[in-house]
């Protein structure tokens, strides 16, 4: 029998890792820059987390999530976002007692959820998000925005589109949940299943249909926008304000309304508009979930944050031919001509490393025209070329491989010569 991997997941093969390290080495660096210290969760966690948190009505919740039963009967769920879990572990280990506030928090791992494979879309996918609780300042969703714009312009994109709305308060939402129940009512059969089971529970999650997007009632549906309270409105005015202060660029989108339950307030989705990138084109979506701490069992603090898909980020930099510059060249390749020279090719290579110089050499039994082939494909800096005569000399031959010059160094010298020509 031929193993091949899961549906829905991907193997990532060396030469394709050092792009991943390159964006992941950037995520980091912006966080540290924006003061976002990671934390690590389980990548599993007690279903009903997600329940609570994502909601029941979701497509995650009901269609795609990994849920399966423990040896002691309990209810696990393989995190299918990354929200929930840093917020049960912000309320488990008390972090809203923490002097400095808000309590700035980023992670990255694998998610999973049980959904249709796509193009740049996979059952198990890596997501990078940030989360800042603790403040009700539209500030910081200004901020929380500027990050996320961040990472796409500092890794080379230029075809952006940033989307914002407001999900508005508590008594913005049952107003315009009213009007959404009394507007997709009298013609709810026309609708899918999901949509009708949405009326009564959930109308705003209509909007998010898949399947129904182009019935003409989503386009005159009641408008969010339409029912904000003063103090809602308010609120996004400020936030659009910072926006402006900040210098980026956005539009209003008045159905954008994410697919996560726990949002309020601002909402807000960046997208590629590059040619090519595919029907399906967000990118990053995020926005403020004030309750979600209350919720889980903590005390009434409110929150924002974002996430994005690694994956798609990588289809996005590939749509605008966004080349990323990564280090994978080798430092030095030592090649030795008989068992004598390997011996001490062995230990040269063993003194390279300790020096934080990479090294390789040829474990093949290879000629020497085959070793500099291997050196060049490689793209090695520099060969250390060692045989009979070398180590009867104390020395070797050292060839810089983009000048093809060559010269004799001694062996006590070798590790001084090249981290002085490496720098």
């Amino acid at each position: 029998m031929a193993f091949k991997v899961p549906r829905g997941t991907q193997d990532i093969l060396p030469d394709q890792t050092p792009k991943w390290q390159k964006i992941e080495s950037v995520l980091r660096e912006l966080a540290r820059v924006y003061r976002y210290k990671e934390i690590r969760t389980p990548i599993f966690e007690h279903t009903e987390l997600f329940h609570r948190s994502v909601g029941d009505t979701t497509d995650i919740v009901q269609k795609e999530m990994y849920t399966f039963e423990d040896r002691g009967g309990r209810s696990l769920t393989l995190r299918p976002e990354g929200t929930a879990s840093t917020v049960r572990a912000y309320v488990e280990h008390k972090m809203y007692g923490a002097p400095e506030q808000p309590v700035k928090l980023s992670y990255m791992g694998p998610m999973f959820r049980y959904e249709r494979q796509q193009a740049g879309r996979y059952r198990q996918f890596v997501q990078f998000g940030v989360e800042a609780i603790g403040s009700a300042d539209p500030a910081i969703d200004a901020e929380i925005i500027s990050f996320a714009m961040d990472i796409y312009q500092t890794l080379g994109l230029k075809d952006l589109k940033l989307v914002i709305n407001s999900l508005g308060d508590k008594e913005t939402r049952d107003a315009h949940r009213t009007a959404l129940i009394n507007h997709f009512k009298p013609s709810i059969h026309e609708f899918c299943d999901d949509c009708k089971n949405r009326l009564e529970k959930n109308p705003l999650r209509i909007l998010d249909c898949k399947v129904d997007r182009e019935h003409p009632l989503m386009k005159t549906a009641p408008k969010l926008t339409d029912y904000l309270t003063p103090p809602s409105k308010e609120y996004f005015d400020q936030v659009k304000k910072y926006l402006d202060v900040l210098g980026i660029e956005y539009e209003v989108d008045p159905n954008l309304v994410r697919g996560l339950d726990y949002y309020n307030h601002t909402a807000f989705e960046i997208m590629s508009t590059a040619e090519g990138f595919g029907a399906i084109t967000t990118l990053c979506g995020g926005g403020r979930y004030n309750g979600l701490v209350e919720e889980i069992g903590g005390p009434n603090v409110p929150g924002v944050g974002f996430a994005l898909s690694i994956e798609r980020l990588l289809l996005a930099l590939e749509a605008e031919g966004v080349e990323l510059e990564v280090e994978d060249g080798l430092d030095v390749y030592v090649v030795a001509l008989g068992d004598e020279a390997k011996l001490k090719a062995v230990e040269l290579i063993s003194s390279f490393r300790l020096k934080g110089i990479s090294a390789d050499m040829d474990y093949m039994m290879r000629k020497m025209k085959a070793q500099m082939k291997s050196a060049d494909r490689l793209q090695a800096k520099f060969v250390v070329i060692i045989g009979e005569t070398e180590l009867e000399e104390g020395a070797v031959v050292v060839r810089h491989m983009e000048s093809g010059n060559q010269e004799k160094v001694q062996i006590n010298e070798i590790v001084n010569y090249l981290k002085e020509h490496l720098r």
